[in-house]
């Protein structure tokens, strides 16, 4: 119910605030035009624009055939001005507002008792109009109309600005033909005595009576901010004399912080000599800050300028209400999704951490026992529920797009080929399973490892979709998302390699699409699976700088596409060789420093290394570590923990240290990348990087394989 009043009212206001835009503008437009026909026609295009509609028309009433003509149009037949005529009775909507002296607004004109409707509007297919006089206190031009043929009523607001027009509209006829008179009666002026000086003054009091009863700011200034003429609403507003005002000049009353932007703008109006739109704060009398929106056009001539300024103060402080009720909505959702998270995280690990804790001490009570038989049962289940926990926290990370990534060139092609055989065992013999790819396509940039893991998921629920057997199509192609492309998928455009996971399973609703991606969120029964498949897929997607898009009909199957940046390093697509090497035993003397703040860390990884011979030293942090690197002691690798307390973290100990050892081999470890110390910045040569927790065998495998290289 919030969103949607809050929705209502930012488009009601939106539409507010620009039908006063529209009255400011035409007022200057008035104001710098003599001629009636050029004010007619815009005082029709900013009726219809403003009102939302298609069109408008100005009918001047002639006395002497007692009838409307038709004297400027918009959206009518180019012939109807000048020659189409209507009754000025009561018997049609413009006649009855023109008799009656009051506006007349029909929302729908089929119905109406009062009138009848004009045979031009019916052709028109018009359902709504609305008429306002054009007068002054001593004369009645005729009426300006504007009419709709959609199902949009007509609003308090669309009142007051088509008043608003009129009003103006009546004043700038008045002044535009009293100049004509004037010409046409030059003669007779002359004959009367009447000088140049009376012209002048006559038109100079026409345009100051806009200028008396305008509640805008009016203004006729120069470029260096001198006020040279202001209207009576200045010292409504500031409550300051006008006298102060102009003396004091425009840059006196201008915010500080406002000051340089709008020096900038007069600038550059008077550099091009363009018309400008701006905001800005001018201090009242009180010392309050008032915001006033601007238009200002430049007069003939490039020495001075004309504005027009309407104070906006209630509008903003209406819409800085609105971006605190939306943010205190915002934070209300954070909160929410933080306590799903909170809820299915603690689900998960406490029946993660009793299987670890309870088989820890099933041990201890077997070994106490002397059943040491009973073991190998006990830390299978240990070691297969701290691998599930460690899935579970890479899933965490990459939902929040903090895992850390390895990213390669890599074939999508060779990829989706390789695991091919895999995903047709997961998925079982009762689904078909097809590969496509589109030829000539291109490597993508992104971790390879994570790339199966997201396509292995979407298998998965490929597969739990399909019970009853199916078809499963794995497609990809390159993609170029235009920038209109880009909006609409909320991802940056661009060259990117695109990959279709298809199923011919159930298919989802739309509700159910609308939270696919929320963590913890699952449609299978409760205990079948962790609710963070497709939140991980769209984190690894997300942090590799691209997106994740889902299309399906309910009975009809499921398309799952993942998009990934385009390579263009230029580098070739690297083969992974999934066997592990032999791990070589260490040379005499070799030495490798391990830097972790968490001692059970220490111990472990210095038991590996003391297993394949190698000296470890061990340190507890940056500081300590770097104590080490800078001593005389031989250092043959740095194993470190990225995240480390003291003000130092392991990146930057190793950026360190590589000032006095600049060939020194670095393993990072660590549960993810903080600080952007890995994930964000470049690896430098030998420098490498692994994710926590491991296995103590992979662990080993990957410090051979390092100080191997170069020895």
């Amino acid at each position: 119910m919030t969103v949607t009043t809050i929705s209502e009212a930012n488009s009601e206001l939106t539409l507010r605030l620009r039908q006063q835009e529209l009255a400011a503008e035409f007022a200057t437009f008035s104001l710098q035009h003599d001629e009636v026909q050029p004010v007619l026609d815009e005082a029709c295009r900013v009726a219809a624009k403003g009102m939302e509609c298609t069109l408008s028309k100005v009918l001047e009433f002639l006395p002497s055939d007692g009838e409307f003509v038709m004297r400027a149009g918009l959206g009518w037949h180019p012939g109807s001005v000048g020659h189409v005529r209507l009754g000025a009775d009561l018997a049609s909507p413009a006649g009855f507002a023109f008799q009656t002296g009051q506006p007349v607004l029909s929302n729908h004109l089929a119905n109406e008792t009062r009138f009848r409707t004009p045979k031009l509007l019916v052709e028109h297919g018009v359902h709504r109009a609305f008429n306002v006089l054009v007068e002054t206190p001593d004369w009645r031009y005729g009426v300006l109309e504007v009419d709709s043929p959609d199902e949009r009523d007509f609003s308090i607001s669309d009142t007051a600005f088509l008043q608003t027009l009129a009003a103006t509209l009546a004043l700038a006829i008045a002044k535009a033909n009293r100049r004509r008179d004037l010409s046409e009666s030059e003669a007779r002026y002359r004959a009367l005595s009447e000088t140049l000086e009376m012209q002048v003054v006559e038109r100079t009091r026409e345009r100051d009576r806009l200028w008396e009863l305008s509640e805008d700011l009016l203004v006729v200034a120069d470029y260096d901010g001198r006020l040279l003429r202001i209207n009576p609403a200045w010292g409504r507003l500031l409550g300051k004399a006008d006298a102060d005002i102009v003396r004091d000049g425009y840059p006196a009353l201008i915010h500080p912080d406002d000051l340089a932007r709008v020096e900038a703008t007069l600038l550059e109006m008077r550099s091009e000599g363009a018309s400008a739109r701006y905001t800005n704060r001018i201090e009242a009398q009180d010392g309050h800050w008032i915001w006033i929106s601007w238009t200002l056009s430049p007069e003939p001539g490039g020495e001075r300028l004309t504005g027009v300024g309407r104070d906006v103060t209630a509008e903003r402080e209406e819409a800085a209400l609105r971006e605190r009720l939306e943010d205190q909505l915002r934070q209300s959702q954070k909160m929410e999704a933080v306590g799903q998270l909170t809820g299915g995280l603690a689900h998960d690990f406490n029946n993660l951490l009793t299987g670890i804790v309870g088989s820890l001490e099933m041990m201890n009570t077997r070994i106490a026992q002397g059943r040491i038989k009973d073991l190998e049962r006990y830390i299978g289940a240990a070691q297969g529920a701290a691998t599930r926990a460690a899935a579970l926290t890479h899933r965490l990370l990459a939902f929040s797009r903090r895992q850390t990534l390895d990213p390669k060139p890599v074939r999508f092609d060779a990829l989706v080929e390789g695991i091919s055989d895999l995903v047709r065992r997961t998925v079982g013999p009762g689904i078909e399973v097809s590969t496509l790819a589109e030829p000539g396509l291109w490597n993508a940039l992104c971790d390879p490892n994570q790339l199966e893991n997201a396509l292995l998921n979407l298998a998965i629920n490929a597969r739990d979709a399909m019970p009853d057997g199916g078809r499963l199509t794995i497609k990809s192609e390159n993609v170029v998302i235009d920038w209109q492309h880009a909006g609409f998928r909320d991802m940056p455009a661009g060259q990117f390699v695109a990959v279709s996971v298809t199923d011919t399973g159930s298919g989802m609703p739309a509700e159910v699409v609308a939270r696919a991606f929320d963590p913890f969120f699952t449609t299978k029964p409760l205990g079948v699976g962790t609710g963070l498949g497709l939140s991980m897929v769209y984190g690894f997607c997300k942090q590799s700088g691209g997106q994740v898009r889902i299309h399906s009909l309910v009975g009809e199957g499921t398309t799952v596409t993942i998009y990934l940046p385009r390579d263009a390093s230029g580098f070739e697509a690297e083969t992974e060789d999934k066997v592990h090497p032999t791990v070589p035993n260490a040379l005499a003397g070799q030495t490798v420093l391990v830097v972790d703040d968490e001692p059970t860390v220490r111990l472990l990884v210095t038991d590996v290394l003391q297993d394949l011979g190698y000296a470890a030293i061990e340190a507890a942090d940056g500081a300590s570590g770097l104590k080490v690197l800078q001593s005389d002691v031989r250092i043959d690798l740095l194993v470190s923990d990225v995240g480390l307390p003291g003000g130092m973290n392991g990146r930057q100990m190793a950026d360190a240290a590589r000032v006095r050892r600049p060939d020194l081999k670095v393993l990072f470890i660590t549960g993810y990348a903080e600080g952007a110390a890995v994930r964000d910045a470049a690896l430098d040569t030998g420098m490498h990087v692994m994710t926590k927790p491991f296995a103590m065998d992979a662990l080993a495998a990957r410090i051979g394989a390092i100080i191997k290289v170069g020895d």
